[in-house]
């Protein structure tokens, strides 16, 4: 059984995606400690201009003692959830898939959000459900360094630059900017609608060799 470890991100990327439709079991990281500047909190997209940054704010931490992210606590006095969905809606409204898959995802803008680590779990059952991915879903109960599992944490990590080669597809912007790589699945989505899942499972993932 393929079996993979990955931290619950914000609307996760292709990359990550394309690991959890190959694989058979995902276990999620949930008993680690929060880290800033990572994909927990953020998303990039495509917008007429580039490559456009989505941002979750977080509660911070007043004692200076380090947080378990399962701990972190969304900062909800900046609507930053109504910032996000007018911000897809700009980016996709004229993608193909953009109102098919509308409906499914607006409520998670609308809906007050609290836990970060809850949140992000939340989100990639819907996507699961949306794409098609069948796959057994698991926790963590302890932290390793060293796990006996395909570990994919690293991923996470916003500022490793990966060399995941994703095969082009037709994005909504590119009139405007060439081919944008990598981006949150709900590019993916969007632009290929029920063939995201095809797209996914095709990828070459060195990782998982």
């Amino acid at each position: 059984m393929k079996t993979i470890l990955l931290h619950p991100s914000y609307f996760p990327s292709i990359e990550q995606m394309a690991a959890v439709a190959q694989a058979e079991k995902v276990f999620f990281e949930v008993e680690d400690n929060y880290q800033k500047q990572t994909y927990r909190t953020r998303m990039f997209i495509a917008h007429s201009n580039g490559k456009l940054l989505l941002n979750i704010p977080i509660k911070h931490n007043k004692t200076g003692k380090r947080q378990k992210t399962k701990e972190v606590m969304v900062e909800n006095d900046f609507p930053w959830q109504e910032h996000h969905w007018k911000s897809l809606q700009s980016a996709y409204r004229t993608s193909p898939f953009f109102e098919f898959y509308e409906d499914d995802l607006e409520y998670l803008f609308t809906e007050p959000v609290e836990n970060l680590m809850e949140h992000n779990l939340k989100l990639f059952e819907v996507l699961c459900e949306l794409i098609g991915i069948d796959v057994e879903i698991s926790k963590t109960t302890s932290f390793e360094t060293t796990p006996e599992i395909t570990d994919l944490r690293f991923l996470i990590n916003a500022k490793i630059k990966s060399d995941f080669q994703a095969e082009a597809y037709t994005q909504v912007h590119e009139a405007n900017h060439p081919f944008l790589p990598n981006l949150s699945v709900l590019d993916l989505l969007f632009n290929e609608g029920p063939n995201a899942l095809s797209y996914l499972e095709r990828q070459s993932l060195q990782f998982l060799i």
